[in-house]
């Protein structure tokens, strides 16, 4: 087949281009720049995308003797990630941007580009599987558990994955860096990057005031009372603790307090104990399944963070309105609306839903962890 290999400039997608050349694919190196105004240097590990990084994925492409080239979608980038990512915070909902790129830019804007010009696949350094089932290739988790990036390939439709190469995914991390070094690659031992890519320094709410602009409003609790102030509910996500500022950290009772809810409208933003978060019910849109199209109620494992655990539930999908519910087993905390919610079958990718609403109400004990917005 003839291969785009996705370039970054880091050690994955090094040897993933590398691993193609290596399976008889005829691969050409390409290096997205989707930054308008990239630096010359990596601001820290979080940042991708640079002058620096272009120049090694060059390095790399040179080494592996294949073509290399530099495709600017710096401007579909910002309109379908960048200001995605602004509008989903200003309407108060948590989007993941990761998700996005790989559905709108890397499978969309990238795979397009290179079908147009005769490529049959794109191959990236994502740690996850392509398995050959009855109904067609499916998405499957990485051998490493640790690596595993199926949560954010959970956009990926039918057509898209059968364009997709994910080399990577029967490998370590560390299995990765060994063969990196054996080819001379300089990039062997280059520190992985971060989301959010494009947020370099990781603070998010500072990143989004110099966007939104300060909007000064009223922190209440559980109760409606005013407990403290806020300068953008924007800047907040339910399930956060730390950054509220408040001037009693805890209730009269000496429990900690979370995020509840989120109102932009109003400006407001509604604190609680972490026993008042609880939801077991999840209702998503924007459906995007990885293969046939599920209908009626299923039992599978899901995924609501890049790095979470998976939680059994039951789930049921109503295609022609296009939304689904998840009533998981047990209750969790730190459920925001704009999050995606992908949904497993064992080890395969059935699909993913973004997160429409996750009403809370008091419960028992809570499984997960709360997000958190960088300060």
């Amino acid at each position: 087949m003839r291969v785009v290999a996705a370039m970054s400039g880091g050690v994955d997608s090094a040897v993933a281009a590398a691993r193609a050349i290596d399976a008889g694919h005829e691969v050409v190196g390409v290096h997205l720049a989707l930054s308008q105004q990239a630096s010359v240097l990596r601001e820290s590990a979080r940042g991708c995308c640079t002058i620096e990084d272009a120049g090694d994925a060059r390095r790399v492409a040179d080494r592996l003797g294949i073509p290399f080239y530099v495709w600017d979608l710096a401007a579909r980038f910002r309109a379908d990630v960048v200001d995605d990512f602004v509008a989903e915070y200003a309407a108060g909902r948590t989007p993941n941007p990761c998700l996005r790129c790989n559905e709108r830019i890397k499978f969309a804007a990238l795979l397009d580009k290179a079908v147009a010009l005769g490529f049959d696949a794109v191959a990236t350094g994502h740690y996850a599987r392509i398995v050959e089932g009855s109904a067609g290739r499916e998405l499957h988790r990485a051998v490493d558990p640790a690596k595993d990036q199926s949560y954010v390939l959970g956009v990926l439709d039918a057509d898209q994955l059968a364009r997709s190469l994910f080399p990577l995914g029967d490998s370590t991390k560390d299995a990765v860096r060994v063969e990196a070094a054996e080819r001379g690659f300089a990039v062997a031992a280059k520190p992985d990057s971060h989301d959010i890519c494009f947020i370099p320094d990781g603070d998010t709410r500072s990143w989004l005031a110099t966007r939104l602009g300060e909007q000064p409003g009223q922190v209440l609790d559980e109760h409606g009372a005013v407990v403290g102030s806020h300068s953008g509910a924007y800047g907040f996500t339910v399930g956060q603790r730390r950054g509220l500022h408040l001037p009693q950290p805890s209730g009269g009772d000496g429990e900690a307090r979370y995020v509840r809810s989120v109102d932009v409208v109003a400006n407001t933003v509604t604190i609680a104990p972490g026993r008042l978060l609880g939801t077991r019910r999840i209702e998503g849109d924007h459906l995007r399944w990885c293969g046939p199209a599920p209908a009626g109620r299923l039992r599978v494992g899901v995924q609501l963070r890049a790095h979470g655990s998976e939680l059994p539930a039951t789930v049921t999908v109503d295609a022609p309105a296009g939304r689904l519910v998840v009533e998981l087993d047990e209750p969790v905390r730190g459920v925001a609306a704009g999050q995606s919610v992908v949904l497993y079958e064992r080890t395969r990718v059935v699909g993913s839903a973004t997160i429409a609403a996750a009403p809370p109400g008091a419960s028992g004990a809570m499984s997960g962890d709360a997000p958190e917005v960088p300060e």
